[in-house]
């Protein structure tokens, strides 16, 4: 039987103080192969702090979380450091590119590590930048590009990998509305194609996208209802 992507078993995560603060408690969560699911909360609600933890940024207080069926616990900072490289594409608000780089330059970043040639490592970022429906911009530079592009650009550079999780962190916060449902409408065909995602967001549009919705207040997860988002 394949694990499921992401689960966590009463997860926590604490910071000191006094008294300390209980940013995530006890969370469990399922996430399966090809899942499509929205976290929703308001600002200081957690969010944040799960990202961080399921994106191996940070760890946990408490609980466990499995990636891939691997608990994450028992790994050292390099071995995590892979598997965020290897088995989680990230996709944020702020498009983080390279003014100075092409666009297949800047999907190319996110191999650099990988074993390879340069030659090899263009081809993925072509494939992922056709994926996204950007094959015919390869050499155009940020700076030419729309809002929407730019954050085209940012998913085919999380998908390069191959990941098995894309976490996306508010991914139309910084799009206009048409904008936005044209990146919605770009998730939805990458989950149609089968890939596993976890949208983090403030955004209620945004969240009834997605088959599923989990709502994070002061901490604690809870799974929403079919067509429940609040």
């Amino acid at each position: 039987m394949t694990a499921p992507v992401v689960e966590l078993i009463g997860l926590g995560r604490s910071f000191p103080g006094n008294p300390p603060v209980e940013a995530l408690v006890d969370a469990d969560l399922v996430v399966e192969r090809g899942d499509y699911l929205a976290i929703v909360g308001p600002s200081g609600s957690g969010k944040s702090t799960l990202l961080h933890l399921l994106g191996l940024l940070d760890r946990p207080t408490s609980g466990v979380y499995a990636l891939d069926g691997i608990d994450t616990a028992s790994l050292d900072d390099r071995e995590r450091a892979g598997m965020r490289a290897h088995r989680i594409g990230f996709v944020f608000q702020s498009f983080h590119l390279l003014a100075n780089r092409t666009t297949v330059e800047n999907v190319m970043l996110s191999e650099v590590y990988r074993k390879g040639s340069r030659r090899e490592r263009r081809q993925l970022a072509s494939e992922a930048l056709e994926r996204v429906g950007l094959g015919h911009r390869l050499d155009a530079m940020p700076t030419t590009l729309s809002g929407g592009e730019r954050q085209r650009v940012a998913v085919a550079r999380a998908l390069v990998g191959r990941p098995s999780l894309l976490l996306a962190d508010e991914p139309t916060g910084n799009l206009d509305t048409n904008t936005s449902d044209q990146i919605l409408d770009l998730f939805a065909e990458l989950h149609d194609d089968g890939l596993t995602l976890a949208v983090i967001t403030h955004d209620l549009e945004v969240a009834d996208v997605a088959e599923r919705r989990v709502q994070i207040r002061d901490g604690r997860l809870s799974e929403l209802p079919a067509g429940v988002t609040s």
